[in-house]
């Protein structure tokens, strides 16, 4: 019989969204947030509120109005706890999907801009 898989944690979810939005590892808040949520093994269909989870830790570290990476990586985790099963999507690929899915293919402009200097269209 085969084995279930593992459910996929908070700490994936986050360490994944903080991957794609920032490669490079540059961006001192991403590199908080990854922090604060690195030991957050808890099942992400655990958490009640993920929004609310991530919001509380993305203000926690940074102003996501003012940093366009930190507001993409809060779209990109709560894009992928709802859609676990992309967690290895192509990077390019889930960050288009999250600005779909959370602004309705309309991200504010700042990620519009950061966006767009990354040569991303979504």
């Amino acid at each position: 019989m085969p084995a279930e898989p593992e459910p996929v944690t908070v700490a994936q979810i986050v360490h994944r969204a903080v991957e794609v939005t920032d490669p490079e590892g540059a961006n001192d808040a991403l590199a908080e947030l990854l922090e604060r949520f690195e030991d957050d093994d808890e099942p992400v269909t655990a958490v009640e509120d993920f929004e609310e989870t991530m919001s509380v830790g993305v203000n926690s570290v940074g102003d996501p109005d003012v940093d366009p990476e930190l507001t993409m990586a809060q779209a990109v985790a709560v894009y992928l706890a709802h859609r676990r099963d992309e967690l290895s999507e192509n990077p390019v690929e889930l960050l288009r999907l999250a600005v779909r899915a959370e602004f309705d293919g309309h991200p504010p402009a700042p990620v519009d801009q950061w966006l767009r200097a990354q040569e991303i269209d979504w």
